[in-house]
């Protein structure tokens, strides 16, 4: 079955939307053996320390993997803070160029993650990839810092910001500059994680 493009409008009459957002995603994504010294520079830097969560991430694709092929992606999260959940269906578009990582993102926060789960398999559309991470998020010099933790792959700090200047001095002051920072997403590290395990079997 070929897949149809998103009518989002459809969405947001049909199936709980709380809140919608359309922004440029810009962040660094980079890779720590260790969140310790991070989290002591961050206290040290008086940074807020705004949340943990639990986020169990779903990414679909259809058979012909249209959205990997054309670097998009579709991902529905359900994420947990204790007895608390909240689910978000996000659109991914394309990596622009760019020092960081910088993509468009629509994302919106649902009530009913079960049935926007069917209408993806309705619209052709099925899962590609699930993982959990462990994610703590600060605010440090304009930008969040997301700590994450996920299995296979490892350690990971995420600083997002509105501008490559703000994401850069904070990267520096945490001491993580001489870090390249890492293009390609968790899904896609984690698939090629997956790959790479399966063909030394």
């Amino acid at each position: 079955m070929k897949p149809r493009e998103f009518n989002w409008l459809k969405l947001k009459e049909n199936f709980g939307i709380i809140a919608e957002t359309m922004a440029i995603e810009i962040e660094a994504k980079l890779k720590v053996d260790s969140h310790k010294q991070v989290i002591k520079r961050l206290k040290k830097l008086g940074a807020e320390f705004l949340s943990e969560h639990i986020q169990k991430d779903q990414y679909f694709d259809d058979v012909r993997q249209t959205l990997t092929k054309t670097d998009r992606g579709i991902r529905l999260r359900r994420q947990k803070s204790g007895n608390e959940e909240k689910i978000f269906l996000t659109y991914k578009g394309a990596r622009e160029k760019d020092r960081f990582k910088k993509r468009q993102e629509i994302e919106m926060e649902i009530t009913d993650g079960d049935s926007v789960e069917k209408l993806l398999f309705a619209m052709g559309y099925e899962k590609a990839i699930v993982f959990e991470k462990k994610r703590r998020v600060y605010r440090l010099g304009g930008c969040e810092v997301a700590l994450d933790e996920l299995p296979l792959l490892g350690s990971f700090v995420e600083i997002e910001g509105p501008d490559g200047e703000k994401i850069a001095d904070v990267q520096k002051n945490l001491g993580l500059s001489d870090l390249p920072s890492i293009k390609e997403s968790y899904a896609g590290l984690m698939a090629a994680k997956l790959k790479a395990g399966r063909s030394q079997q």
